[in-house]
């Protein structure tokens, strides 16, 4: 039997942002602390999705969920070090999206 050369912590990695909207979500929150609704209204997600995204998050130790006790209460996300630390990640991934990826008008006009 042939041995699997997957690494698995590279194998976890992949699979949590690779999963739909964690990376835009993770990209949002690079910017600082934000509500829900800023996010939310960030991108074209369900309320119900990006909170189960959030948790999911959250549960992987990459964004921190605080609330603040104030009447109404508040409810800022956040990162953690650990989500931080994909900055340079993220950073590269936009320069080579920059280089490489077309946007969908891009390929339209490619087609006449």
């Amino acid at each position: 039997m042939e041995e699997n050369t997957l690494c698995p912590k590279f194998q976890k990695a992949v699979e949590i942002l690779s999963k739909r909207w964690n990376a835009l979500i993770i990209n949002q929150l690079m910017s600082g602390s934000q509500r829900f609704c800023t996010i939310n209204s960030s991108m074209p997600i369900s309320g119900r999705l990006l909170s189960e995204r959030l948790k999911e998050l959250e549960y992987e130790g990459i964004v921190l969920r605080e609330v603040f006790p104030e009447v109404p209460v508040r409810v800022e996300y956040s990162l953690t070090d650990k989500g931080f630390a994909l900055q340079n990640v993220f950073k590269e991934i936009n320069q080579w999206a920059q280089e490489w990826v077309q946007k969908d008008v891009d390929l339209k006009e490619d087609e006449r």
